[in-house]
Parts: structure tokens; sequence; C-alpha cells
């Protein structure tokens, strides 16, 4: 199963909270006013917030789905190519991204 945008916000939005907003003239998605992933510049990828640890471990482990061009770098975001992501991986990497933004009442209704 491919993953795309379409897939990135209907998962995003089944997370309390969530909604399709913008960030910088691009479809984001936002918790609290906070971007969780937006879309890329060009229309295989989309952009993921995450620690700066796990964006390099991220890229160490699978440079063919995760990168950073020089604008990212540095930055606690990383690039995911949608034709080679995993869709349940991605899944994960949104909930947590997610997670990082959320307040902890929204957090707490996830776990039930």
């Amino acid at each position: 199963m491919a993953i795309d945008w379409a897939g990135v916000v209907a998962f995003a939005l089944t997370l309390p909270g969530a909604e399709l907003s913008r960030s910088y003239g691009r479809p984001a998605l936002k918790v609290r006013g906070k971007a969780f992933a937006c879309t890329g510049k060009r229309d295989d990828h989309f952009v993921l917030m995450a620690e700066l640890d796990a964006v390099d471990m991220l890229m160490e482990t699978e440079p063919d789905v995760f990168f950073q061009t020089d604008h990212y770098k540095g930055w606690p975001a990383v690039l995911v190519r949608y034709d080679s992501a995993d869709p349940e991986r991605v899944v994960a990497l949104l909930e947590r991204a997610w997670d990082r933004r959320a307040s902890k009442a929204q957090r707490a209704t996830r776990d039930k």
C-alpha cells in the first residue's frame, strides 16, 4: 500500500485536536496551532516534525525514505518520500510528532 498526502491527512485527523491548516503557505497538520507535518515543496514527499536524534537515526537507517535538504539541516524535521515509505511506520511517526505538540489532556484522550 502506498502512502500520499491524502492518506497522511486522513490518519492525522483521527488524532485529538488535529486540524488541517497552513504553514508558510502550504497545507499543514497542526495541533494547538503547532505544525507536526506539512506538504513538501515537491509532490513526492512531506515534512514531518521529529526530534533531532530521531531525524539522524531515520536518515541513517532508511536514506531512501527519510532525508533532509539544506533548508532543514539542524532543524527537528525530516522529509519523507511517499513512494518508499512504510505506511505503518509513517502512522507511528505521525503519532509521535502529534504527541510532541499535543496537550497533556489531548494525549490522555488518545490513550483511552
